[in-house]
């Protein structure tokens, strides 16, 4: 572990006295931090220390406490001390007292990669410390360290006093954020192609590990907002910022783009285009080299042939895959549908669009999850297309996650599951999709603290995102953490009161807490913004049960049994009705029904406060077997 005073050459320069003050309070706190964490002191740097420990788990926590300390002392302190700390895990030399050798070196190098007041750690140290320390730890790439040839991996942790206000992802790389290209043609048929090209910019810049890309959710949210650049960048905490527009005259686009620094208004870089759409996916390749040589970012070898991989070669397929990632993107029952249809399109123009079968996926898997199609029959394709898109390029983050979200809430393949999205991550860290995929599944399995470090990351990386901010507060919900999980929501709606889905799981923590009106009431809204969607009417069936309101719920039942008449009524919601009224052997019966329907929502059945009553009833450990979460 290594420390460093944060300004100690520009205080020694104007007050000698107070820089040596601040080094002895800075070696009296450390060291009694390092006693009581096993640590040794091997030197003094001048301005900081070089400390070893028996493990990293002991490194990690003793780092934690002296800059917690250090905050609590320097609330009062005429002359704050701030340090970055920097920690490594590997085999030293020992030279007497001292110690030399790479893992020293690398130490060395991980401390300036610290905010100040902050901890920065490699991978090695973060698989060991990994949901054993009470803060949230987020990636931040593998940035080249001097004189250390090859990339290392680095983790930055939140401390706990911040984690109501997470700060900016990787102070030291730059963070990026894409606006939406404006339709300058005006048409609006062509709105799709100007935000299908803001989407696979945001993909393309995103592949580069030396670069932190703001999502699209959050980039969309800005589209014709009539926001300065400084206003948006200031919000996001964004350092630079990509613009531009796009022309389309028959098979001829006009692009224009530009690299804007907001904190001093100041053009970095700028360039239009004439293309053929033949052409454009060369345009993407070159406007992510020229923003990556404006920073200053190396791209690594196997960055750039990544980002030069078009999505399609063909113009007919690139443009109905844009279509497909257009629709994908509204999440609406009659979208996903025509995002399939779009994306077949294309595969049948270009079969091996790899990113074609990725989108495929996604569309037949929330056709899966939101239940608009049966799990037994969508999952199973969106699984076929992940697979096909990874025998075409197996580094594809997209389809790592695709396949993962299978294997997860259908296969039921828990570690298989984990795997692949860790495998997305590693290959696309600034991919939010990959994050709150995997916090999905950690909170599952009951890892709730690591399932809040994964959704805080997404929301870093999407901070706009209104699925993230809702599942952050499903994770809260789940670990009973209830204030916190209503909070949560309020926050969500706060950015669109429109949200259903918040509004449909808002009600959740009000019933553990006994505030059936208030719970009731979200709920009703939810059943309105829906249009009486099954899954809206079953929640607030389940909330009038649990209120004692035993007709009201009963008349919903009667609704869902004339609607399944019709169409598909997911039994897991009928279920959960029956639930609230404490019939249990009505709702083992529905339950069993929606495990031979493959329902992914019984996923989350052994943490979900709501199956309380379940537990201690034998037909529900023999339920938790067969769904493997015993």
């Amino acid at each position: 572990m290594f420390t460093d005073i944060v300004g100690y050459s520009a205080l020694a320069h104007r007050d000698e006295r107070g820089a040596l003050r601040n080094v002895r309070e800075h070696d009296r706190l450390a060291g009694s931090f390092l006693r009581s964490h096993a640590g040794r002191l091997v030197k003094s740097t001048g301005d900081g220390l070089l400390a070893e420990f028996p493990s990293a788990l002991d490194a990690v926590h003793c780092s934690l406490k002296i800059q917690g300390a250090l905050r609590a002392r320097n609330t009062a302190a005429k002359e704050p001390i701030e340090l970055r700390i920097g920690i490594h895990l590997g085999e030293v030399i020992p030279q007497g007292t001292d110690i030399m050798g790479d893992a020293v070196n690398i130490a060395a190098r991980v401390e300036r990669f610290a905010d100040p007041g902050g901890v920065c750690v490699t991978r090695p140290v973060f698989d060991l410390v990994r949901g054993r320390v009470q803060a949230p730890i987020v990636p931040m790439g593998a940035p080249k360290l001097k004189n250390i040839p090859t990339p290392v991996e680095l983790y930055r942790i939140i401390l706990p006093s911040s984690r109501a206000e997470p700060p900016l992802l990787a102070g030291s790389l730059p963070r990026v954020v894409v606006l939406p290209l404006t339709n300058i043609s005006g048409r609006p048929g062509d709105e799709f192609f100007a935000d299908g090209m803001t989407e696979e910019l945001i993909q393309t810049l995103s592949r580069i590990g030396g670069l932190r890309v703001i999502g699209r959710t959050t980039s969309m949210r800005y589209k014709d907002a009539g926001r300065s650049v400084a206003e948006i960048a200031r919000e996001l905490g964004a350092t630079a910022v990509v613009e531009g527009g796009i022309r389309r005259t028959g098979p001829r686009f006009r692009i224009t783009a530009r690299l804007l620094d907001p904190a001093s208004s100041e053009t970095l870089w700028s360039d239009e285009y004439d293309r053929e759409a033949g052409d454009l996916f060369a345009l993407q390749s070159d406007i992510s080299r020229r923003v990556t040589d404006a920073l200053e970012v190396e791209i690594l070898r196997g960055e750039r042939r990544t980002i030069e991989s078009a999505p399609a070669r063909d113009p007919v397929a690139h443009e109905a895959y844009l279509r497909g990632r257009y629709h994908l993107n509204q999440r609406t029952e009659d979208s996903l549908h025509q995002a399939i249809t779009y994306f077949r399109k294309a595969l049948a123009r270009d079969p091996r669009m790899a990113r074609g079968y990725a989108g495929l996926a996604d569309a037949h898997s929330l056709l899966a999850w939101m239940e608009f199609d049966r799990p037994r029959d969508a999952f199973p394709r969106a699984r076929a297309a992940a697979l096909r898109a990874l025998e075409i390029d197996p580094g594809l983050p997209e389809a790592h996650a695709s396949l993962g979200f299978v294997r997860f809430l259908y296969d039921r393949a828990w570690t298989e599951a984990e795997m692949e999205f860790r495998k997305s991550i590693a290959l696309n860290r600034s991919y939010p999709a990959s994050y709150q995929y995997y916090s999905d599944l950690l909170k599952a399995t009951g890892r709730f603290e690591a399932a809040e470090q994964e959704i805080r990351h997404a929301l870093e990386l999407d901070p706009l995102s209104l699925g993230a901010q809702t599942a952050l507060g499903h994770v809260l919900y789940l670990a009973r953490r209830y204030d916190d999980a209503i909070a949560q929501y309020r926050r969500a709606l706060e950015l669109d009161p429109g949200f259903i889905q918040a509004h449909l799981w808002f009600g959740r923590p009000y019933l553990e807490k006994g505030m059936f009106a208030e719970a009731i009431e979200e709920l009703r809204i939810s059943v309105r913004l829906s249009h009486q969607s099954t899954m809206s009417l079953a929640v607030l069936g389940h909330a009038y049960a649990s209120a004692g309101r035993a007709r009201e719920a009963r008349r919903i039942l009667r609704t869902l049994r004339n609607r399944s008449r019709t169409e598909y009524v997911p039994s897991y919601w009928v279920g959960l009705i029956y639930v609230g009224l404490a019939d249990l052997d009505s709702a083992f019966d529905w339950l069993a029904r929606a495990e031979r329907e493959r329902s992914a929502w019984l996923a989350w059945i052994g943490v979900e406060p709501r199956f309380d009553r379940l537990r201690t009833d034998p037909r529900y450990e023999r339920l938790m077997r067969r769904l493997r979460l015993a």
